[in-house]
Parts: structure tokens; C-alpha cells; sequence
């Protein structure tokens, strides 16, 4: 296995961890394992050269990456 192969479905698991878990969207965890996996799946794209899917997970990581530091700061969205 190649390591762009590791790279990738390693990233992959945490998304689908993420997914599977089902913790709130808000949380520190979920998010974190979003922007984890999604970076991953973008590098690992980015080292085989298909693009499009580096873009799709650049911007996934990026909005993760966004709601990883609304969360914490405590402006989610979501207070009561």
C-alpha cells in the first residue's frame, strides 16, 4: 500500500468515526475529527495529483477549521 493509500483511508475512518459516533455537529470532537480527516483526504489527494478532490477537502477542512474555532470561543449558534 502506498502511502498516499494510508494517508487517505486513514482519513477516510476518522470521518466515518466522526459520522458513526453521532455526536452534536457543535461539538469540539466531531468538528475536530472533521477538519482531521478532511485535511487528510485532501493531502492524500494533493500527493496523487486529483485536484478536484484536493479543493473539495481544502474547503471542507477550511469550514471545519472555521466551526472548530466558533466552538471554541462559544459562539456556535447554539446557546439557549
Amino acid at each position: 500500500m502506498k502511502e498516499s493509500d494510508i494517508i487517505a483511508t486513514t482519513g477516510v475512518v476518522i470521518l466515518l468515526i466522526a459520522f458513526l459516533l453521532n455526536l452534536p455537529a457543535n461539538s469540539t470532537p466531531y468538528t475536530l475529527m472533521n477538519f482531521i480527516g478532511a485535511g487528510l483526504c485532501g493531502y492524500s489527494s494533493y500527493l496523487i495529483k486529483f485536484y478536484p478532490f484536493v479543493v473539495l477537502e481544502t474547503i471542507w477542512a477550511l469550514f471545519a477549521l472555521a466551526s472548530l474555532i466558533k466552538v471554541s470561543r462559544g459562539t456556535s449558534g447554539n446557546e439557549q
